[in-house]
Protein backbone atom coordinates (compact mmCIF):
# COMPACT_ATOMS: atom_id res chain seq x y z
CA UNK A 1 0.00 0.00 0.00
CA UNK A 2 1.69 3.33 -1.10
CA UNK A 3 0.56 6.67 0.82
CA UNK A 4 0.87 9.82 -0.74
CA UNK A 5 0.74 13.21 0.97
CA UNK A 6 1.29 16.34 0.32
CA UNK A 7 3.03 19.08 2.87
CA UNK A 8 2.66 22.61 2.32
CA UNK A 9 4.45 25.65 3.49
CA UNK A 10 4.03 29.54 2.91
CA UNK A 11 5.93 32.61 4.90
CA UNK A 12 4.52 35.68 5.68
CA UNK A 13 6.67 38.65 2.61
CA UNK A 14 6.43 42.18 2.38
CA UNK A 15 5.32 44.43 -0.66
CA UNK A 16 5.54 47.74 -1.04
CA UNK A 17 2.68 48.93 -3.88
CA UNK A 18 3.81 51.45 -6.57
CA UNK A 19 1.22 54.37 -6.92
CA UNK A 20 1.15 57.29 -9.61
CA UNK A 21 4.11 60.07 -9.19
CA UNK A 22 1.07 62.49 -9.07
CA UNK A 23 0.04 61.45 -6.08
CA UNK A 24 1.83 61.65 -2.61
CA UNK A 25 0.79 58.74 -0.37
CA UNK A 26 2.09 57.25 2.91
CA UNK A 27 2.45 53.10 2.66
CA UNK A 28 2.52 50.84 5.20
CA UNK A 29 2.33 47.03 5.04
CA UNK A 30 0.08 45.15 7.65
CA UNK A 31 1.36 41.43 8.03
CA UNK A 32 0.02 38.87 10.04
CA UNK A 33 0.91 35.14 9.15
CA UNK A 34 -0.64 31.97 10.76
CA UNK A 35 2.09 28.86 11.35
CA UNK A 36 0.72 26.14 13.41
CA UNK A 37 2.12 25.90 17.16
CA UNK A 38 2.30 22.43 18.71
CA UNK A 39 1.93 23.65 21.93
CA UNK A 40 -0.88 25.60 21.61
CA UNK A 41 -3.07 23.16 18.95
CA UNK A 42 -6.43 24.42 19.94
CA UNK A 43 -4.80 28.37 18.72
CA UNK A 44 -6.11 29.22 15.43
CA UNK A 45 -5.40 32.74 14.68
CA UNK A 46 -2.90 34.65 13.10
CA UNK A 47 -0.19 36.44 14.57
CA UNK A 48 0.52 40.15 13.61
CA UNK A 49 4.18 41.41 12.58
CA UNK A 50 3.50 44.93 11.68
CA UNK A 51 6.66 46.59 12.97
CA UNK A 52 4.79 49.65 14.95
CA UNK A 53 7.42 52.68 13.93
CA UNK A 54 7.47 55.79 15.81
CA UNK A 55 4.05 55.14 17.24
CA UNK A 56 2.45 53.60 20.60
CA UNK A 57 3.33 50.63 20.79
CA UNK A 58 6.85 51.00 20.63
CA UNK A 59 7.42 53.58 23.60
CA UNK A 60 4.35 52.20 25.50
CA UNK A 61 4.15 48.43 24.81
CA UNK A 62 2.94 47.07 27.69
CA UNK A 63 -0.45 48.52 26.66
CA UNK A 64 -0.80 46.94 23.55
CA UNK A 65 -1.47 43.33 23.03
CA UNK A 66 -2.70 40.82 20.35
CA UNK A 67 -6.14 42.75 19.41
CA UNK A 68 -4.56 46.18 20.01
CA UNK A 69 -1.74 47.36 17.49
CA UNK A 70 -0.06 50.46 16.28
CA UNK A 71 1.64 51.72 13.29
CA UNK A 72 3.18 54.91 12.37
CA UNK A 73 3.23 57.35 9.51
CA UNK A 74 5.90 59.99 7.89
CA UNK A 75 3.30 62.19 7.88
CA UNK A 76 3.59 65.89 9.53
CA UNK A 77 0.79 68.67 10.21
CA UNK A 78 1.66 72.35 10.47
CA UNK A 79 -0.47 75.41 12.11
CA UNK A 80 -1.76 77.01 9.09
CA UNK A 81 -2.88 80.00 11.70
CA UNK A 82 -3.19 80.88 14.87
CA UNK A 83 -5.61 79.19 17.32
CA UNK A 84 -8.34 81.79 18.95
CA UNK A 85 -10.06 80.89 22.45
CA UNK A 86 -13.45 79.99 21.93
CA UNK A 87 -15.28 79.29 18.15
CA UNK A 88 -16.00 76.46 16.14
CA UNK A 89 -13.69 72.96 17.11
CA UNK A 90 -12.50 73.07 13.66
CA UNK A 91 -10.13 76.36 14.81
CA UNK A 92 -8.32 74.31 17.64
CA UNK A 93 -7.15 70.69 16.80
CA UNK A 94 -9.64 68.03 16.10
CA UNK A 95 -8.47 64.36 16.47
CA UNK A 96 -10.71 62.78 14.08
CA UNK A 97 -10.31 59.57 12.71
CA UNK A 98 -12.64 56.61 11.08
CA UNK A 99 -13.42 54.19 13.68
CA UNK A 100 -16.24 52.52 11.86
CA UNK A 101 -15.30 48.57 11.16
CA UNK A 102 -14.24 48.18 7.71
CA UNK A 103 -14.33 44.77 5.78
CA UNK A 104 -11.29 44.22 3.69
CA UNK A 105 -11.27 41.68 0.99
CA UNK A 106 -7.93 39.79 0.02
CA UNK A 107 -7.35 37.68 -2.99
CA UNK A 108 -5.11 34.56 -2.71
CA UNK A 109 -2.48 35.74 -5.32
CA UNK A 110 -2.38 32.80 -7.03
CA UNK A 111 -6.22 31.50 -6.99
CA UNK A 112 -7.82 34.48 -6.08
CA UNK A 113 -9.95 33.25 -4.15
CA UNK A 114 -11.55 35.60 -1.68
CA UNK A 115 -11.33 36.38 2.18
CA UNK A 116 -12.40 38.87 4.19
CA UNK A 117 -10.53 40.47 7.19
CA UNK A 118 -12.13 43.15 9.77
CA UNK A 119 -10.11 46.24 10.62
CA UNK A 120 -11.00 49.50 12.29
CA UNK A 121 -9.02 52.66 14.13
CA UNK A 122 -9.10 52.41 17.65
CA UNK A 123 -7.17 55.57 18.55
CA UNK A 124 -4.79 58.41 17.20
CA UNK A 125 -2.00 60.07 18.38
CA UNK A 126 1.61 61.90 17.55
CA UNK A 127 4.60 64.07 18.71
CA UNK A 128 3.57 67.25 19.95
CA UNK A 129 6.73 69.24 19.55
CA UNK A 130 6.80 73.09 21.05
CA UNK A 131 9.05 75.73 18.92
CA UNK A 132 8.45 78.92 20.30
CA UNK A 133 7.21 80.03 22.93
CA UNK A 134 7.16 76.78 25.16
CA UNK A 135 4.66 76.68 27.52
CA UNK A 136 4.53 72.84 28.29
CA UNK A 137 1.21 70.76 26.48
CA UNK A 138 -0.52 71.22 29.95
CA UNK A 139 -0.81 74.84 29.77
CA UNK A 140 -3.20 77.01 27.81
CA UNK A 141 -5.72 74.58 26.95
CA UNK A 142 -9.42 73.41 28.01
CA UNK A 143 -8.52 69.68 28.82
CA UNK A 144 -5.30 67.99 29.59
CA UNK A 145 -3.20 66.01 27.10
CA UNK A 146 -2.78 63.39 29.16
CA UNK A 147 -6.71 62.72 29.55
CA UNK A 148 -8.34 63.82 26.45
CA UNK A 149 -12.11 65.01 26.11
CA UNK A 150 -14.77 63.32 25.16
CA UNK A 151 -15.53 60.88 23.68
CA UNK A 152 -11.56 60.93 23.21
CA UNK A 153 -10.12 57.94 25.67
CA UNK A 154 -6.92 57.65 27.97
CA UNK A 155 -5.37 54.29 26.97
CA UNK A 156 -2.34 54.30 29.51
CA UNK A 157 0.39 56.66 29.07
CA UNK A 158 2.16 59.66 27.42
CA UNK A 159 6.10 60.47 27.70
CA UNK A 160 7.53 63.78 27.21
CA UNK A 161 10.05 66.21 27.99
CA UNK A 162 10.01 70.06 27.93
CA UNK A 163 10.33 70.27 24.08
CA UNK A 164 7.90 67.38 23.31
CA UNK A 165 4.74 65.34 24.19
CA UNK A 166 4.28 62.08 22.32
CA UNK A 167 0.60 60.40 23.23
CA UNK A 168 -2.58 58.25 21.39
CA UNK A 169 -5.97 58.58 22.26
CA UNK A 170 -8.38 56.19 22.03
CA UNK A 171 -11.41 56.17 19.98
CA UNK A 172 -14.76 54.29 20.61
CA UNK A 173 -16.38 52.19 17.69
CA UNK A 174 -18.36 54.53 15.73
CA UNK A 175 -17.04 57.90 17.63
CA UNK A 176 -15.67 60.66 14.95
CA UNK A 177 -13.17 61.94 17.75
CA UNK A 178 -12.62 64.26 19.86
CA UNK A 179 -11.22 68.02 19.87
CA UNK A 180 -8.25 70.01 21.71
CA UNK A 181 -9.76 73.50 22.75
CA UNK A 182 -6.91 75.93 23.83
CA UNK A 183 -8.00 78.33 26.68
CA UNK A 184 -5.47 81.32 25.56
CA UNK A 185 -4.07 82.15 22.09
CA UNK A 186 -2.04 79.88 20.65
CA UNK A 187 0.07 81.75 18.08
CA UNK A 188 1.34 80.77 14.83
CA UNK A 189 4.10 78.21 14.69
CA UNK A 190 3.93 77.73 18.54
CA UNK A 191 4.14 73.98 17.46
CA UNK A 192 4.06 71.19 15.02
CA UNK A 193 2.88 67.65 15.11
CA UNK A 194 4.91 64.60 14.00
CA UNK A 195 4.49 61.38 12.76
CA UNK A 196 0.92 60.62 12.51
CA UNK A 197 0.09 57.11 14.49
CA UNK A 198 -2.81 55.35 14.78
CA UNK A 199 -3.68 52.14 16.89
CA UNK A 200 -6.21 49.29 15.33
CA UNK A 201 -8.27 46.32 15.86
CA UNK A 202 -7.43 43.38 13.34
CA UNK A 203 -9.85 40.62 12.94
CA UNK A 204 -8.38 38.22 10.82
CA UNK A 205 -10.35 35.22 9.16
CA UNK A 206 -10.15 31.56 10.45
CA UNK A 207 -6.99 30.32 8.82
CA UNK A 208 -8.19 26.61 9.04
CA UNK A 209 -10.59 27.38 6.52
CA UNK A 210 -8.16 29.20 3.61
CA UNK A 211 -6.24 28.07 1.41
CA UNK A 212 -2.09 27.65 1.93
CA UNK A 213 -0.52 30.47 0.27
CA UNK A 214 -0.30 34.67 0.27
CA UNK A 215 -3.53 37.39 0.55
CA UNK A 216 -3.09 40.82 -0.22
CA UNK A 217 -5.95 43.49 0.01
CA UNK A 218 -5.56 47.40 0.70
CA UNK A 219 -7.37 50.52 1.66
CA UNK A 220 -6.47 54.09 1.44
CA UNK A 221 -7.18 56.71 3.81
CA UNK A 222 -7.60 60.14 2.86
CA UNK A 223 -5.36 63.39 4.82
CA UNK A 224 -6.90 66.45 5.86
CA UNK A 225 -9.62 68.51 6.41
CA UNK A 226 -12.72 67.18 6.56
CA UNK A 227 -11.19 63.75 5.55
CA UNK A 228 -10.65 60.50 7.08
CA UNK A 229 -7.89 61.82 9.23
CA UNK A 230 -8.93 65.12 10.40
CA UNK A 231 -7.40 67.63 12.37
CA UNK A 232 -9.00 70.80 11.35
CA UNK A 233 -8.62 73.40 9.62
CA UNK A 234 -5.19 74.78 11.75
CA UNK A 235 -2.89 71.70 11.30
CA UNK A 236 -2.38 71.07 7.74
CA UNK A 237 -0.90 67.41 6.43
CA UNK A 238 2.22 67.46 4.46
CA UNK A 239 1.19 64.10 2.34
CA UNK A 240 -2.62 63.55 2.16
CA UNK A 241 -3.34 59.99 1.54
CA UNK A 242 -2.83 56.92 3.83
CA UNK A 243 -2.46 53.54 2.03
CA UNK A 244 -2.39 50.58 4.11
CA UNK A 245 -1.36 46.79 2.10
CA UNK A 246 -3.01 44.20 4.03
CA UNK A 247 -0.95 40.54 3.46
CA UNK A 248 -1.65 37.62 5.43
CA UNK A 249 -0.04 34.51 5.18
CA UNK A 250 -1.13 31.04 6.01
CA UNK A 251 1.99 27.99 6.36
CA UNK A 252 -0.04 24.84 6.48
CA UNK A 253 0.48 21.16 7.39
CA UNK A 254 -0.63 18.22 5.94
CA UNK A 255 1.61 14.90 7.29
CA UNK A 256 0.70 11.14 7.35
CA UNK A 257 3.27 9.01 9.10
CA UNK A 258 2.81 5.12 8.37
CA UNK A 259 4.74 2.92 10.88
CA UNK A 260 7.18 0.59 9.88
CA UNK A 261 5.74 -2.01 7.76
CA UNK A 262 2.59 -0.78 7.27
CA UNK A 263 2.64 -0.42 3.75
CA UNK A 264 2.09 -4.13 3.02
CA UNK A 265 -1.38 -5.23 4.73
CA UNK A 266 -2.10 -8.81 5.21
CA UNK A 267 -6.24 -9.67 5.27
CA UNK A 268 -7.19 -11.82 7.79
CA UNK A 269 -10.30 -13.60 9.09
CA UNK A 270 -11.30 -13.05 12.53
CA UNK A 271 -9.31 -14.59 14.90
CA UNK A 272 -7.10 -16.21 12.20
CA UNK A 273 -6.98 -18.52 9.52
CA UNK A 274 -6.88 -21.86 12.18
CA UNK A 275 -11.13 -22.16 12.07
CA UNK A 276 -10.87 -22.69 8.39
CA UNK A 277 -8.17 -24.78 8.57
CA UNK A 278 -8.82 -26.99 11.23
CA UNK A 279 -12.69 -26.86 11.02
CA UNK A 280 -13.12 -25.87 7.57
CA UNK A 281 -15.34 -23.19 8.81
CA UNK A 282 -15.23 -20.49 6.06
CA UNK A 283 -14.34 -16.60 7.47
CA UNK A 284 -17.34 -14.38 6.58
CA UNK A 285 -14.91 -11.53 5.99
CA UNK A 286 -11.60 -10.64 5.66
CA UNK A 287 -9.89 -7.32 6.97
CA UNK A 288 -7.27 -5.51 8.70
CA UNK A 289 -6.97 -1.85 10.07
CA UNK A 290 -4.12 -0.24 9.58
CA UNK A 291 -3.43 2.72 11.73
CA UNK A 292 -1.28 5.69 11.40
CA UNK A 293 -0.42 9.70 12.43
CA UNK A 294 -1.59 12.46 11.05
CA UNK A 295 -0.75 16.25 11.55
CA UNK A 296 -2.95 18.20 9.69
CA UNK A 297 -4.07 22.35 9.99
CA UNK A 298 -5.81 22.65 6.59
CA UNK A 299 -8.51 21.54 4.11
CA UNK A 300 -8.06 18.34 2.36
CA UNK A 301 -9.52 15.31 0.05
CA UNK A 302 -9.05 11.78 0.42
CA UNK A 303 -8.81 9.42 -2.96
CA UNK A 304 -7.75 5.96 -4.07
CA UNK A 305 -5.78 5.04 -6.91
CA UNK A 306 -5.85 1.29 -7.48
CA UNK A 307 -3.90 -1.57 -9.64
CA UNK A 308 -6.93 -3.09 -10.42
CA UNK A 309 -9.83 -2.22 -11.34
CA UNK A 310 -13.35 -3.38 -13.20
CA UNK A 311 -15.62 -1.15 -15.15
CA UNK A 312 -18.26 0.41 -13.00
CA UNK A 313 -16.08 0.07 -9.83
CA UNK A 314 -15.63 2.43 -7.35
CA UNK A 315 -13.27 0.99 -5.71
CA UNK A 316 -10.28 -1.55 -6.07
CA UNK A 317 -9.56 -5.01 -6.45
CA UNK A 318 -7.54 -7.87 -5.22
CA UNK A 319 -6.71 -10.13 -7.86
CA UNK A 320 -5.72 -13.88 -7.90
CA UNK A 321 -3.04 -14.28 -10.79
CA UNK A 322 -3.66 -18.30 -11.88
CA UNK A 323 -7.38 -17.55 -12.64
CA UNK A 324 -7.19 -14.32 -13.00
CA UNK A 325 -10.48 -13.73 -10.55
CA UNK A 326 -10.96 -10.80 -8.55
CA UNK A 327 -13.04 -9.35 -5.68
CA UNK A 328 -13.65 -5.77 -4.77
CA UNK A 329 -11.77 -4.39 -1.74
CA UNK A 330 -13.48 -1.86 0.54
CA UNK A 331 -11.87 0.82 1.80
CA UNK A 332 -12.29 3.36 4.67
CA UNK A 333 -10.86 5.53 6.95
CA UNK A 334 -10.94 6.68 10.25
CA UNK A 335 -9.45 10.47 10.82
CA UNK A 336 -8.79 11.58 14.51
CA UNK A 337 -10.73 13.65 16.50
CA UNK A 338 -10.19 17.67 15.09
CA UNK A 339 -11.24 16.55 11.78
CA UNK A 340 -14.85 16.85 9.73
CA UNK A 341 -16.81 16.75 6.89
CA UNK A 342 -18.53 20.13 5.55
CA UNK A 343 -21.56 19.03 7.81
CA UNK A 344 -19.13 18.90 10.82
CA UNK A 345 -19.61 15.32 11.40
CA UNK A 346 -16.30 13.25 12.12
CA UNK A 347 -15.02 11.00 9.80
CA UNK A 348 -15.42 7.45 11.14
CA UNK A 349 -15.12 4.24 8.84
CA UNK A 350 -15.69 7.07 5.90
CA UNK A 351 -15.73 4.80 2.36
CA UNK A 352 -12.82 6.41 0.01
CA UNK A 353 -14.10 5.81 -3.37
CA UNK A 354 -12.27 6.35 -6.69
CA UNK A 355 -15.19 9.08 -7.62
CA UNK A 356 -14.45 10.96 -4.15
CA UNK A 357 -17.83 10.46 -2.77
CA UNK A 358 -17.51 11.74 1.04
CA UNK A 359 -14.54 12.73 1.00
CA UNK A 360 -13.79 15.12 -1.26
CA UNK A 361 -13.43 18.11 1.13
CA UNK A 362 -12.56 17.48 4.68
CA UNK A 363 -11.56 20.42 7.29
CA UNK A 364 -9.10 20.79 10.33
CA UNK A 365 -11.14 22.03 13.38
CA UNK A 366 -7.83 22.43 15.19
CA UNK A 367 -4.24 21.61 14.82
CA UNK A 368 -4.17 17.68 14.47
CA UNK A 369 -0.78 17.02 16.31
CA UNK A 370 0.56 13.35 15.25
CA UNK A 371 -2.98 11.96 16.01
CA UNK A 372 -3.82 8.80 15.39
CA UNK A 373 -6.13 7.24 12.48
CA UNK A 374 -7.31 4.30 10.99
CA UNK A 375 -7.43 2.79 7.51
CA UNK A 376 -10.03 0.06 7.27
CA UNK A 377 -9.11 -2.81 4.64
CA UNK A 378 -12.27 -5.30 4.47
CA UNK A 379 -13.46 -7.88 1.72
CA UNK A 380 -17.38 -8.82 2.42
CA UNK A 381 -18.76 -11.88 2.90
CA UNK A 382 -20.01 -12.93 -0.54
CA UNK A 383 -16.65 -12.11 -1.89
CA UNK A 384 -14.59 -14.04 0.74
CA UNK A 385 -17.30 -17.10 -1.13
CA UNK A 386 -15.86 -16.07 -4.15
CA UNK A 387 -12.06 -16.22 -3.06
CA UNK A 388 -12.36 -19.65 -1.34
CA UNK A 389 -12.90 -22.13 -4.21
CA UNK A 390 -12.80 -26.13 -2.59
CA UNK A 391 -9.70 -27.52 -3.66
CA UNK A 392 -7.80 -24.63 -4.79
CA UNK A 393 -5.08 -22.26 -3.10
CA UNK A 394 -4.88 -18.93 -4.25
CA UNK A 395 -3.23 -15.44 -2.91
CA UNK A 396 -5.09 -12.35 -4.28
CA UNK A 397 -3.23 -9.67 -3.95
CA UNK A 398 -3.24 -5.59 -5.53
CA UNK A 399 -1.58 -2.24 -5.24
CA UNK A 400 -4.15 0.30 -3.09
CA UNK A 401 -2.97 4.46 -3.08
CA UNK A 402 -4.61 6.07 -0.43
CA UNK A 403 -4.03 10.26 -1.48
CA UNK A 404 -4.38 12.63 1.37
CA UNK A 405 -4.50 15.74 -1.15
CA UNK A 406 -4.25 19.81 -0.02
CA UNK A 407 -5.31 21.12 -3.22
CA UNK A 408 -8.91 21.45 -2.57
Amino acid sequence: MQIKHTLLGLWLVGLLLGLPADVTAATVDILASFRPDPSQPSRNVFKNHTPPGNSYCTWAPQYCNETRYSIGFPIDFRMNSAITPGGDDRNHILFHAPTERRNITVLHESTGEAETLQFRISGIGMMLKWIEPNPGPGVGWESSWVYPPAPCQYIGTGVGSPSFYAFTWGLPEGSRGCAQRAATAVPMGTFWMEGLGFTYELITPNPLGMRAGTYRGQITFSVGPYKDFDMGDVLLPNDDQVTLNFILTVDHVLKVEIPPGGDRVELLPQGGWQGWVSQGRKPTRLFRDQTFNFYSTSRFKMGLQCQYVEAGDNTCRIREAASGRSVPLQVGVTMPYGIVDPEGQPIQRRPLRLDGTGTQLLLSTMFVDRKPGTLHFEVARDDVATMLQPGEAAAYEGSVTVIWDSEV
